[in-house]
């Protein structure tokens, strides 16, 4: 467990706590993106894209309370664990609690959902349904994703192609190919941080039955797994730019330093000291995505 001062049980603070504030930059960035892909296109709407941020962060925040409780009952979170503190891990919340809150943030996401479904037609129902039930299937349910080795499919599908397609279709009522590809990095760079997650806890993991690819493939698998998320990260802007004779979506490109070095760590370390490697992929993730979203405005901007 962590040596940090912790919140008092059942506070304010406690769920905050259980929120995960770094992993919302997972539900950003893809927003960005996606609104940045539709100015491109001529068709950004301010309001909708509001909706699909706010939608996207409370679907986060119901699946990282899903997260904690489910794991914690299936005793993959104990005492050993060597990740960041988690609420039920720690008693700071009951299952019973995170279940509350699960069930009040995927509401709430469900009332951005009809906003959004009203504007941009029956198409989000969809969306908005196959989204809470892999946030749920992630961990929970009788065929738990993540246990199963598919949490990588997930992240990709979900907060790559889903986050980013589904935010440029609420403003343009379109899926153009540009969002298509913008997809890709930003759904590598959310699996990467999954990656840096299960090569970490892959001991853990496989004691308590929980079989990520980590577990199936080892560290040499995760490390090639993190390297082809690095690929498409940097190889698709190269690609878009190469396309649309739009050099400023190359921006991104000033990270891969950063990305080599986030690898190199991965290949290096072991166990909790793999918690800042992790820090470092989800920052990695918010500046990449950051650039692509400008690179791609500017391209429009300066065509």
């Amino acid at each position: 467990m962590s040596t940090m001062t912790l919140p008092a049980p059942r506070s304010f603070g406690a769920w905050v706590m259980a929120t995960r504030p770094p992993t919302l930059a997972a539900a950003l960035v893809p927003v960005a993106v996606g609104t940045a892909v539709a100015y491109l296109e001529g068709g950004l709407r301010w309001v909708p894209a509001l909706a699909a941020l706010a939608g996207a962060l409370l679907l986060q925040v119901g699946a990282n309370f899903a997260n904690d409780v489910f794991d914690y009952e299936k005793g993959t979170d104990d005492e050993e664990r060597l990740g960041p503190t988690r609420a039920a891990q720690a008693g700071l919340l009951t299952p019973g609690d995170l279940k509350v809150g699960m069930g009040v943030a995927f509401l709430l996401a469900t009332l951005a959902g009809a906003y959004l479904t009203w504007i941009a037609g029956w198409a989000i129902i969809a969306i908005g349904v196959a989204s809470i039930a892999s946030a749920i299937a992630y961990t929970g349910g009788p065929y738990p994703l993540g246990y199963h080795g598919l949490g990588d499919v997930f992240v990709m599908i979900f907060f790559g192609f889903v986050a980013v397609c589904g935010t440029t279709f609420v403003q343009t009522g379109t899926v153009p190919l540009a969002a298509v590809l913008a997809s890709l990095p930003v759904g590598a760079l959310a699996t990467a941080i999954l990656v840096v997650n299960n090569v970490r806890d892959r001991h853990g993991d496989e004691r308590s039955g929980k079989r990520t690819l980590a577990v199936r493939w080892g560290k040499r698998g995760g490390l090639v797994e993190y390297a082809l998320c690095l690929v498409l990260a940097y190889g698709t802007p190269m690609a878009m730019a190469a396309l649309d004779r739009a050099p400023w979506i190359l921006l991104p490109l000033i990270t891969l330093p950063v990305g080599i070095r986030r690898w190199r760590q991965l290949r290096d370390l072991e166990g909790k000291p793999l918690n800042p490697v992790l820090a470092g992929t989800a920052q990695l993730l918010v500046l990449h995505g950051l650039l692509f979203a400008a690179g791609l405005v500017l391209a429009r901007a300066w065509s």
